[in-house]
């Protein structure tokens, strides 16, 4: 008799577990549902907030304002392996057009430059996820950090210390120097914190050349990004 009781009482609570099991999966689907496109937009709000301060408007009156349209692009494999050798990847990449310039002859003849996601594995913490901002005669107009897990009070400083740096300059790439940047291709290192300065500067680099190699042979844009055909 105690043995069928207690195969009972195991059937019960493995059916009450069954049952808060599902109850929990149905609830985090349910909890998924609603916040998927509040932070699907949210990310798309973080990403154009980056590409405008790597590509800032100009001025006296802050304008014209531009539009960042991504577009679907192809990189030879020789290109994207040297920049792996630097720990860098290229990830999205935006058209910079100017707000109301698009009625022309179609987005790239609009557009003033590129904005170029680069990420560097190499960081101190972790990935770094930055924007460059390069306009068509290869003048870097700004760079802006999006992912940053570096060392507080060190490699978490790049966004002060390293990014007002590289605006403004028209290079061919850059390097960092611990003894004070005498040329516009130098950078200053982030004292004691070398290795988020190296991964900083690389995936600069590797967004600077990226934008060069499109700039230069705009045939690599193979459409908008979800859409069709050429631009």
């Amino acid at each position: 008799m105690g043995s069928k009781s207690d195969v009972k009482t195991m059937l019960r609570e493995a059916g009450i577990l069954f049952v808060i099991t599902l109850a929990a999966g149905l609830l985090l689907g349910v909890v998924y549902e609603l916040t998927r496109e509040p932070i699907r937009i949210q990310q798309e709000k973080a990403v154009q907030e980056a590409c405008a301060a790597a590509f800032p408007a100009s001025g006296e009156s802050g304008g014209p304002a531009y539009v960042f349209q991504p577009v679907d692009y192809e990189l030879d494999a020789d290109f994207l392996a040297r920049l792996a050798q630097n720990g860098v990847e290229i990830g999205s990449v935006y058209l910079a057009v100017s707000d109301g310039g698009q009625d022309g002859g179609g987005l790239l003849a609009d557009c003033e430059g590129y904005v170029v996601e680069a990420v560097s594995s190499e960081g101190y913490g972790g990935d770094i996820v930055l924007y460059v901002g390069v306009d068509l005669d290869g003048t870097v107009k700004g760079v802006s950090i999006l992912e940053l897990s570096e060392t507080a009070g060190l490699g978490m400083e790049a966004p002060k210390t390293l990014v007002p740096q590289f605006a403004g300059k028209q290079v061919e790439s850059f390097v960092y120097t611990k003894s004070g940047a005498s040329a516009d291709n130098e950078v200053d290192a982030i004292t004691s914190a070398t290795v988020t300065t190296s991964a900083v500067v690389n995936a600069v680099n590797g967004g600077l050349e990226t934008a060069r190699y499109l700039t230069e042979d705009p045939g690599r844009i193979t459409g908008l990004k979800g859409g069709e055909g050429d631009e």
